[in-house]
């Protein structure tokens, strides 16, 4: 179980990784070893996500979604296997993690009048500065 949040979990069969070669440094090692880590996640048919959270991951316009509701991630910063794999999932909890908090409602509210008033007072004022400002008749 990979904990998101406290109330939730991500199961861990509900992650594919492939091991894919990474570009980059790391000289001659680079075209032999898979140290690359792509991460699938599927989540449209995901158990473990609540509706609200699957609902704003498939809302994203990106990239790292594809037609069939799939998040790939992509790490390859490190040069270790280990270290590439830890990375796309923690880019994954904080992605799902940024998903599921809920925003707060918007209620409209008015100005109080004490607040347009002193905003009118303002604007007369800096009307009359403006005036002095113009051409001196003689």
């Amino acid at each position: 179980m990979i904990i998101i949040t406290s109330s939730i979990t991500l199961d861990e069969d509900e992650i594919q990784e492939t091991f894919i070669r990474a570009t980059g440094p790391g000289g001659q090692n680079v075209n032999k070893v898979e140290t690359a880590v792509q991460l699938r996640f599927d989540i449209a048919h995901s158990t473990s996500l609540p509706d609200y959270v699957k609902n704003r991951l498939l809302g994203m316009a990106d990239q790292r979604l594809t037609g069939r509701g799939e998040l790939v991630i992509t790490a390859q910063r490190y040069r270790t296997r280990e270290r590439n794999r830890a990375d796309a999932l923690h880019r994954l909890i904080e992605l799902i993690r940024a998903a599921s908090v809920r925003r707060a409602i918007r209620r409209p509210t008015k100005p109080s009048r004490a607040s347009q008033e002193r905003r009118l007072s303002h604007k007369i004022k800096h009307a009359n500065t403006k005036k002095l400002r113009g051409r001196v008749m003689p």
